[in-house]
């Protein structure tokens, strides 16, 4: 068989069903007659093209409910079944966002009237402090991936500190788990509802994890300036986020007390074992998407640059989607543009005994909609990479 046919049976499609192994891992076996011969389960890719899991996406007028759309346009089993968005009922996706125009979608609905007959999962991308109630009352055989921050602090009481208002489903909060794929992947894959992580916490928790576990930073003292494009304060309209605002300048926001810095500070105690509170500024830039984390860390005696740096490249040799870069190398925030992916790297310090941290992300894919579809993705058994090998967009 030519290398051509080869890759047409394996790779038109540019993933691995889920019982399917990596192509590297195929062993191509000769038959009797001298030609080769594809094993059984690399065959299988060819004989099934269709659309297995209906999806729902509740809250499908927002910038991260477009962008589940963009990306399952080239899901091989996720088909859209059910779109809702209460501000926007009775009007196709692609009178709402014309770049989707292309796709062949069911016309939004309100939330009050969806039919979850036709769904086996669930995309909810509805505003903080809404999605609670709608979660309750969801049927219980779906799969659900929260995109909002209404089930990602497990501390009821420390949501109604920074959220305003009581949790309203607390027995939900139980049962959810936090999805950071790369960090818990193994909760993820038998969870019904996940918490999808923030983008702050995601492009900053996954440099910090790993180095917190391995005791190479000290957990005081860390100090984290962060900094977005516009994107990340959604599609509703509000005076500051203005083009006259917001261009040919920096804005910082929730100093002191923006809604991340809990979430934050919960994933790098469990980390640590013990209570990390840290100093976080995010800022947003005159720029559409992408989001940089700047991160400041003390290293205990005799720790060096070259710890945490090799450290970090064994946590993430393995995985798809976070890359530490070549030493010396900068993340830039236009080479994961439109991709789930995050690049990150360590650099010295000129104050001794310290390391700069900077890791980058975009914060509507890896920070948003394409971490909840690798999520989807594992909790359904798919491989987790399956419709988001999309690569960075540049220039």
């Amino acid at each position: 068989m030519s290398t051509a046919t080869f890759s047409s049976i394996c790779f038109n499609q540019g993933f691995l069903r889920k019982d399917e192994v990596k192509i590297r891992n195929q062993r191509v076996k000769p038959n009797v007659g001298g030609a080769s011969v594809l094993s059984t389960k690399c065959m299988q890719s060819s004989e099934k093209n269709k659309k297995e899991v209906r999806i729902g996406l509740l809250g499908a007028s927002g910038y991260t409910g477009a962008e589940i759309v963009r990306l399952l346009a080239n899901h091989p089993y996720f088909g859209i079944t059910l779109m809702t968005a209460d501000r926007k009922a009775g009007q196709s996706m692609g009178s709402v966002f014309p770049h989707l125009a292309t796709q062949d979608l069911s016309t939004l609905v309100s939330i009050k009237d969806a039919d979850f007959s036709d769904v086996d999962a669930v995309f909810c991308c509805l505003p903080h402090g809404t999605t609670q109630e709608i979660i309750k009352g969801l049927p219980s055989h779906l799969k659900i991936v929260d995109l909002s921050a209404d089930f990602r602090l497990r501390d009821i009481a420390e949501y109604e500190e920074w959220y305003g208002q009581p949790h309203s489903a607390p027995d939900l909060q139980k049962e959810a788990v936090y999805g950071l794929t790369e960090i818990l992947r193994e909760g993820v894959r038998s969870a019904r509802l996940v918490a999808n992580p923030g983008c702050y916490p995601t492009s900053i928790q996954l440099p910090l994890v790993p180095l917190i576990k391995a005791k190479l930073i000290e957990h005081g003292n860390i100090i984290i300036d962060a900094k977005s494009g516009v994107s990340v304060a959604g599609r509703g309209a509000k005076e500051a986020n203005l083009y006259s605002e917001i261009s040919e300048g920096i804005y910082s926001y929730g100093v002191t007390r923006h809604r991340h810095a809990p979430e934050i500070e919960q994933g790098l105690s469990d980390a640590a074992q013990s209570r990390i509170t840290v100093s976080f500024t995010p800022h947003l830039m005159p720029m559409i998407r992408g989001m940089q984390s700047t991160i400041y860390v003390e290293m205990p005696q005799g720790v060096t640059i070259e710890d945490l740096y090799q450290q970090l490249r064994k946590c993430y040799k393995d995985e798809e989607f976070v890359k530490v870069l070549e030493k010396g190398v900068v993340p830039h925030t236009h080479n994961v543009r439109g991709s789930n992916y995050c690049l990150m790297n360590v650099f010295p310090d000129r104050l001794p005994g310290r390391a700069i941290i900077i890791s980058v992300i975009d914060n509507l894919v890896k920070g948003a909609s394409g971490q909840a579809l690798q999520n989807l993705n594992i909790m359904l058994g798919y491989p987790e990479n399956t419709g988001l090998l999309y690569q960075p967009l540049f220039p």
